[in-house]
């Protein structure tokens, strides 16, 4: 089940936001000038009875109480960064299975949460960003993957080697792959540093395991990501390319991991790590 944390945060901002203003200014003054009214009628009210007349429903209280708090995670989270977890070995070495990442969110403009709207342009995604986007067939998934073509690229796929606009993207064999943990699984795959147009890092790939060649030409205001294990992720191989108004942020901080089928559990050495 995916739960759309956006829009949970919104409505609760609206409510708890709108609860404290019409208490504000509606049912607060009619408190005070129940008050007024007392003192004015010759009663002499002690503090247990003032505070008792003017106390706020407790429906309201917490509303004021959460409100503030409710919005700061709000904006943080929709504005400047968001948390997610890597569920799966598909940008494997790069990001391992139970990462929990930081994504920049302004790091291609500013947009409003749930509609998803772009209120300010601060930049686009570049060959080698690994970016977090909305799966373009069920926009209620986040995915995560490495752009390797911007608008108007042309990206071929040819015996496991990328090629992009004729220039080829080097590879430096660096040796067999041993995953730990849920990575385990991936004993057996090559490791290779792979040099795109402007950007180092590092994949995955199985030499025994069939090719997909392609050749493809970006159209605008899209891109083609892929996955760092190249034989072991489902990407724009096999649904197309990443409209812009589907991206969330760029991934560049590991801050936790914790895996369920390593030996301790948590990477202590993953915390801290930086996203390239």
């Amino acid at each position: 089940m995916n739960i759309d944390f956006p829009t949970i945060l919104v409505v609760a901002t609206l409510v708890t936001g709108l609860l404290w203003a019409l208490d504000a200014l509606l049912l607060a003054p009619k408190r005070r000038e129940r008050v007024a009214a007392l003192e004015s009628s010759g009663q002499t009210l002690d503090a247990n009875t003032r505070e008792k007349v003017q106390r706020e429903p407790v429906l309201v209280e917490y509303a004021r109480s959460f409100f503030p708090i409710i919005l700061l995670v709000l904006v943080v989270r929709s504005f400047v960064v968001e948390p997610f977890r890597i569920p799966s070995g598909s940008m494997m070495p790069t990001l391992e299975v139970g990462d929990f990442i930081l994504v920049n969110k302004f790091s291609y403009g500013l947009r409003l949460p749930v509609l998803h709207s772009e209120v300010i342009d601060l930049g686009d995604p570049e060959r080698g960003d690994i970016i977090v986007f909305r799966y373009p067939e069920n926009p209620r998934i986040d995915y995560i993957k490495r752009v390797v073509g911007v608008p108007g690229d042309e990206v071929v796929y040819r015996e496991k080697v990328l090629y992009i606009n004729g220039e080829l993207a080097e590879q430096t064999p660096l040796g067999p792959y041993s995953g730990n943990g849920g990575g385990a699984v991936m004993t057996g795959a090559s490791e290779r540093l792979e040099a795109l147009p402007g950007n180092e890092h590092r994949i995955l790939v199985w030499p025994d395991r069939q090719d997909r060649d392609f050749s493809f030409t970006v159209p605008d205001d899209e891109y083609f990501v892929m996955g760092d294990n190249r034989d072991n992720s489902r990407d724009s191989r096999f649904w197309g390319t990443v409209p812009n108004r589907n991206v969330v942020g760029k991934a560049f901080f590991v801050w936790m991991n914790w895996d369920s089928g390593a030996d301790g559990i948590i990477a202590w050495d993953r915390i801290g790590t930086r996203i390239d």
